[in-house]
């Protein structure tokens, strides 16, 4: 077919139109040079927690490792969906990155009525930091020596025992009502503005019992004069801080197996090189020895592994404990 010049020229106009659209967004993103300004850490909860102490130490060392300041930002509230919705509206292109843990990510979609944001399109995982289980722990002055005891009390009267949480949709909170399925039990839930004051209550007596991480517990069982006894670990093995204290597997309740877990996430849309460049240096900082000490003395584990491995197990826990909330009809505070 004969072209003029003019239909030559307006036919190499429209190519390349389209092959500017068709390039990736990321194309525009000088990925080689990232990063090359401050970078900030987004954490959606109070400073001075678990969470916020180690995103702390991570930012500290990849500053170190990327010449550029990493700067932590607390954004506490919503069960941690202020902090998170930030995240997931911020720009994709490296410079905002931030904690996501197990409420936001797992459990909120199901929870709230509304969320301002999907965990699972607009959040890119980077990579999982670390995983720890659960203990059940009753006052050491109760009457309940094991599990056993508990779960035979609460059948012979139901909703005769109360189990405390820090809060409506968290994994303490989760924890008991999954227990409730396994045991075939039924208890009353009560929630409290945070884990102290529902410890309080427990080792008081006004409370039943109660499931917290390994680190929150242990200043209670340990010593001369404990005030908590811890019943069971939600593990499939038991921890090297509490050796006598059993699996619910062990104790012959199965489906138990619970962790609570965060990571990094970023906004989508951020570019595939940088969550690369992320995801190595984060693995390389959970390798070394001082933060693998940091981790494991709290009862907890480094997990590290590929974004694609934090994705998938996003989405099965995102699953399970989805359905939980609607059959127990769990509802926010």
């Amino acid at each position: 077919m004969h072209l003029t010049n003019n239909q030559r020229l307006r036919r190499l106009a429209l190519m390349t139109i389209g092959g500017l659209l068709a390039v990736p967004a990321f194309a525009n993103t000088d990925v080689g040079s990232y990063p090359n300004k401050n970078i900030t850490f987004v954490v959606p909860y109070a400073a001075g927690g678990s969470s916020d102490t180690r995103s702390r130490q991570i930012a500290t060392k990849l500053s170190v490792m990327y010449g550029v300041p990493v700067i932590v930002e607390n954004r506490p509230g919503a069960g941690g969906n202020i902090g998170t919705d930030y995240i997931a509206k911020a720009k994709g292109d490296g410079y905002v990155i931030g904690l996501g843990n197990f409420a936001p990510l797992a459990v909120n979609k199901a929870l709230f009525r509304k969320l301002n944001f999907d965990p699972a399109t607009d959040l890119v995982p980077v990579v999982m930091i670390e995983k720890g289980p659960l203990i059940m722990s009753v006052a050491q002055a109760s009457p309940f020596k094991s599990v056993k005891e508990v779960i035979a009390a609460s059948k012979a009267k139901p909703n005769s025992l109360s189990f405390a949480s820090g809060g409506i949709g968290g994994s303490h909170h989760l924890a008991g009502e999954l227990l409730q399925d396994a045991a075939g039990i039924e208890m009353t839930h009560i929630a409290y503005k945070g884990g102290a004051p529902a410890t309080n209550d427990l080792i008081a007596g006004n409370v039943n019992i109660m499931f917290e991480w390994i680190f929150a517990v242990m200043p209670y069982v340990s010593g001369s004069e404990p005030r908590l006894r811890p019943l069971a670990i939600t593990s499939t093995q038991r921890s090297p801080l509490l050796k006598d204290v059993p699996t619910f597997e062990e104790l012959g309740i199965k489906g138990m197996e619970i962790s609570n877990w965060f990571g990094v996430v970023a906004p989508k849309g951020t570019p595939a090189p940088i969550i690369a460049k992320l995801n190595a240096s984060i693995n390389e900082i959970l390798k070394q020895p001082e933060m693998v000490k940091a981790i494991t003395s709290l009862g907890d584990e480094p997990v590290g592994g590929t974004p694609e491995q934090f994705g998938s197990f996003i989405k099965a826990e995102t699953a399970r404990w989805s359905q939980l909330v609607k059959s127990h009809d769990i509802k926010p505070e």
